[in-house]
């Protein structure tokens, strides 16, 4: 536990830096381009989300489903695994450069697919964007090539501070722009080519930046990384062979999402759209990054040691620690983010009815944090054995549940039921489902896979939680109405919004403790542990 308590401290030291940035640079961009009813601010979005979607497919899944447990399993190798990484890294960057090729050229098709329901004007100015957008991938392909072998060897730092490098490049950037073109136009028309320059080629250059620093950290994995393009005879097919069940899933993911992209993308310029849903994702993915990736992140290289190692009881004893712990944490992050919704988004808005429309996002968001966390776990355990096909048919399961949601949310605007202002969030409550469901079914086939996963104690320990949060989080609504509410300060601006959610998110934090401490909580112990190990000095 020593080791996976320093890991998990070094990993969320990191990501909450890197999160932190990352939500300055969103706010910094809202500031520059706005959020609400701005085509350019949802071009750019769309534009920018590209080749992280486009990489997704190719590598994000294959990656965290298949690099980490095979280069765990290649150090046994006599030369410590120096041949199948760089065999590896040799493959991965000739796929890489040939995608990202083939998605450049491609980009005026790829806008029409994730924005075919915008304004024409908004699709023009996300393709010029594209174009400077989309070499991205190659850098993030080369990011997540090296980061997961760093975190393979446990050398976990590098990997989680790197987007930091990223955050500020951009937040320059934007300030470049806003400093040279100011007043920055909110309608795509009013765009110049120096000004799409300056966006595009900032944001891909941050991405850059971002892959280069790794390099630096390289030395101290042992490895001695070189071009090698003779790529039989060191494990690779079987690498293969489960990539392909991850591509697939990835696949089937990615067009979910560009559908619930497309659907969302007609309230461009008229209400919350694509830039809305990104930055409420942004406010979702802060918990979550910060908290279940930084302490499972340690535990899924356990985790696939001990399954290489066939010692099935310790990873059943892996999967409900990590669980538990992890859950501590994100009931209360839940509590907080759902009672300082309005005040969180209007840090990403332009006014306060502007943060009320985006709260909204995030509330639909925020219902399925919890089983996502349990998620990250269970699918994790299934890559440790080796076992890609089982997670992607219950990816498919809940991508059948994605698109039959967003287009049920469609038709209801279409027919009238719902404004075009709830578009956006009739679709976030849609993906949650699909989710709460997906984690169902995922954790019932790792159950019976394992033969059990201590589900009992998982329940127990939410329901401690659950009475916990549920109080704690109405007196987080009650600071908020005592502040003013929606009509109060703490809606009037970005800096009284973030002012206002710190204070909310302390009394929502310090509630439960108190009610977990009353109740005498056993996991209050570990997670004070963790806790301690992000102070200074240790």
């Amino acid at each position: 536990m020593t080791s996976l308590g320093r890991a998990s401290a070094i990993i969320g030291a990191g990501t909450l830096v890197s999160r932190l940035t990352g939500l300055l640079r969103s706010i910094v961009l809202v500031g520059v381009l706005g959020a609400v009813g701005s085509e350019a601010a949802d071009a750019f979005t769309f534009a920018n989300t590209l080749p992280n979607s486009v990489f997704s497919l190719i590598s994000v899944g294959v990656l965290t489903a298949v690099i980490v447990p095979q280069i765990v399993k290649a150090t046994a190798d006599a030369d410590g695994g120096n041949a199948f990484i760089s065999k590896l890294f040799t493959l991965g960057t000739v796929v890489l450069v040939a995608t990202t090729a083939v998605a450049t050229i491609a980009a005026p098709w790829l806008v029409v697919l994730v924005a075919g329901r915008a304004p024409l004007e908004a699709q023009a100015l996300a393709t010029a964007l594209a174009y400077w957008c989309l070499p991205q991938i190659l850098f993030y392909g080369l990011y997540a090539l090296l980061g997961e072998a760093l975190n393979a060897r446990r050398i976990f730092g590098p990997f989680t501070w790197a987007p930091v490098v990223n955050n500020i490049v951009s937040i320059i950037g934007f300030l470049i722009l806003g400093a040279l073109f100011a007043p920055v136009p909110t309608k795509a028309a009013e765009w110049t080519p120096a000004m799409i320059a300056t966006l595009g080629g900032t944001a891909t250059l941050g991405i850059a930046l971002q892959a280069l620093v790794l390099l630096v950290f390289w030395r101290r994995t042992g490895l001695a990384l070189k071009p090698d393009f003779h790529w039989r005879g060191v494990g690779l097919g079987t690498v293969g062979k489960l990539a392909g069940w991850t591509f697939l899933m990835a696949f089937a993911s990615l067009a979910a999402g560009v559908l619930q992209g497309n659907i969302v993308s007609e309230a461009s310029g008229s209400g919350a759209s694509a830039t809305v849903t990104a930055n409420a994702w942004l406010i979702f993915m802060l918990p979550y990054s910060v908290i279940v990736l930084s302490i499972g992140t340690p535990y899924f290289t356990q985790i696939s040691e001990h399954a290489a190692a066939g010692r099935d009881p310790e990873v059943r004893a892996d999967i409900s620690r990590s669980i538990r712990t992890l859950l501590f944490f994100i009931v209360a992050a839940v509590a907080a983010v759902a009672a300082a919704a309005i005040p969180a988004s209007r840090v990403f808005t332009s006014s306060a009815p502007d943060a009320e429309a985006a709260a909204l996002v995030l509330l639909c968001y925020l219902v399925s944090l919890i089983p996502l966390t349990i998620l990250f776990i269970v699918q994790r355990t299934f890559y440790a054995y080796d076992d890609t096909r089982t997670p992607f048919w219950f990816t498919i399961f809940q991508c059948v549940l994605i698109v039959a949601t967003a287009l049920l949310a469609g038709g209801l605007y279409q027919a009238g039921v719902i404004p075009i202002t709830m578009l956006a969030a009739a679709v976030a409550l849609g993906q949650s489902v699909a989710s709460t469901l997906q984690t169902i079914v995922a954790t019932w086939l790792l159950h019976r896979r394992l033969g059990g996963l201590g589900v009992r104690t998982w329940a127990t320990s939410i329901g401690r939680f659950a009475v916990a949060a549920i109080p704690a989080g109405f007196a987080g609504w009650g600071v908020f109405q005592l502040m003013g509410g929606a009509g109060g300060w703490t809606a009037s601006d970005k800096i009284q919004g973030a002012v206002g959610t710190a204070i909310i998110g302390l009394v929502v934090v310090a509630v439960y403790i108190a009610l977990l401490a009353a109740m005498r909580a056993p996991e209050l112990k570990a997670a004070g542990g963790l806790v301690r190990r992000f102070l200074p000095g240790r």
